[in-house]
């Protein structure tokens, strides 16, 4: 094991996912990004800076450092590199903006980068997904744009398309927080053919829609039947902005992954300019905020 690897810089997207109805096959790399410049060190530690950055500073149970720890133990190294992380995030905590996939996902990286494991980009993907449970946010966290993903004989297939889209996208971010294991237990364990025949026909229109750069289709197409009507409840601010989808300007309205934040998808500069104050009056929340973004492409690795 060299005592001199190089430093690394990683800078990852967060994500949305489901997109309405493409619930764990669709995700969305938005321009919110958690930055780590590691380096290897005397011994582990943190410095964190941006948003929740005294919960990234955290070392015990650190989400990053324990897959890196757990990847090179699984992967037989005896002996484990300490590193230092430098890191600044962007990315909103707990709000289904894809921030536990892009610590898996940094965790592996870095792990295949100091303890030299020589993985390729597909064995990368599917340990961090294999981690997270499901691909949607990791998928879209590493290859950018809207990914589409699917499981086949213990292998994540993913396409890829809408990167270079200037699309405008608003965050309404709630005050308080949803566990994604709480959002999942409020999902039935069956559903109606009907329900299932829609989603399927909103799914593959919604990727009409990213592919064919085609915003006009998003109003119908990200409409769920799936797993938004169960999470209305647990996400109050949901119910609250669907009804923006109607809204002129807007082009369609999605939770963001398992909630509790709503994705907005504006259709010009004009709107995403107003939508803002609209979203806020709509929500009636002083505590809400609202992140204005765009698409993004994958993570950068330096």
């Amino acid at each position: 094991m060299t005592a001199h690897t190089r430093p690394l810089r990683l800078r990852l997207p967060a994500t949305s996912a489901n997109l309405g109805p493409g619930f764990d096959a669709l995700g969305l790399a938005m321009a919110l990004y958690l930055t780590i410049d590691a380096a290897e060190a005397p011994s582990f530690h943190i410095k964190a800076s941006g948003r929740n950055a005294d919960l990234c500073a955290q070392m015990k149970n650190n989400l990053i450092l324990r897959t890196y720890d757990e990847v090179l133990t699984n992967a037989g190294r005896e002996s484990i590199p300490y590193i230092s992380l430098d890191i600044h995030n962007e990315i909103p905590l707990g709000m289904g903006c894809g921030s536990s996939a892009a610590a898996l996902l940094a965790g592996v990286m870095l792990a295949n980068h100091f303890g030299h494991l020589s993985w390729t980009r597909q064995q990368i993907l599917e340990e961090a997904c294999r981690r997270e449970g499901h691909p949607d946010n990791v998928a879209a966290c590493l290859l950018g744009g809207m990914t589409v993903s699917a499981m086949h004989k213990h292998r994540v297939v993913t396409a890829t398309c809408g990167e270079n889209l200037n699309w405008h996208i608003l965050l309404a971010l709630p005050s308080a927080s949803l566990a994604t294991e709480k959002a999942r237990a409020l999902l039935p364990a069956t559903y109606t053919r009907a329900d299932a025949v829609t989603n399927i026909q909103n799914t593959a229109l919604l990727v009409a829609a990213f592919a064919q750069n085609r915003p006009e289709l998003l109003r119908t197409a990200m409409q769920d039947r799936i797993h938004q009507p169960y999470r209305m409840d647990a996400c109050p601010l949901l119910r609250l902005l669907l009804p923006l989808n109607d809204y002129p300007g807007v082009a369609g309205v999605a939770l963001s992954g398992a909630g509790p934040s709503v994705l907005v998808i504006a259709e010009n500069d004009e709107a995403a300019a107003k939508l803002p104050e609209i979203i806020h009056e709509a929500a009636n929340d002083p505590a809400l905020e609202v992140v204005r973004t765009t698409i993004a492409q994958g993570t950068l690795q330096v």
